[in-house]
């Protein structure tokens, strides 16, 4: 599995992630021991589940193919397999980085996103 894989993250802990060259991931991460990704088919309901009435996120593009062997599919929420880097992020890799705002309804607002 490759593709366009995706990352929510506060937009404050992104722009330190760039300033430093180097995103080691966000608290949850680090204390799984890899970056938790989403496709594109399972980011809104990440978003639902562990980020809602966030505030101030971004939603980060990558090319599942640029991080190499470091990524893995493993076995997740609902059985689902799920993107996991197991190597810090180079924000360089980042296809584009977007605000991820709350719509009017609380649930976050996704740019148009490739199936």
């Amino acid at each position: 599995m490759t593709g366009i894989i995706y990352k929510i993250v506060p937009a404050p802990m992104w722009q330190e992630a760039v300033d430093r060259g180097r995103f080691d991931g966000a608290p949850v991460d680090l204390a799984d021991g890899f970056i938790h990704f989403s496709t594109a088919a399972q980011v809104r309901e990440t978003a639902a589940k562990h980020f809602a009435g966030q505030d101030d996120l971004l939603l980060v593009a990558v090319d599942g193919d640029a991080l190499g062997a470091g990524l893995r599919y493993e076995v997740s929420r609902g059985g689902a397999l799920f993107p996991h880097l197991y190597a810090p992020l180079d924000p360089r890799l980042a296809l584009w980085a977007k605000p991820l705002p709350l719509g009017t309804d609380g649930r976050h607002v996704f740019p148009e996103l490739p199936a």
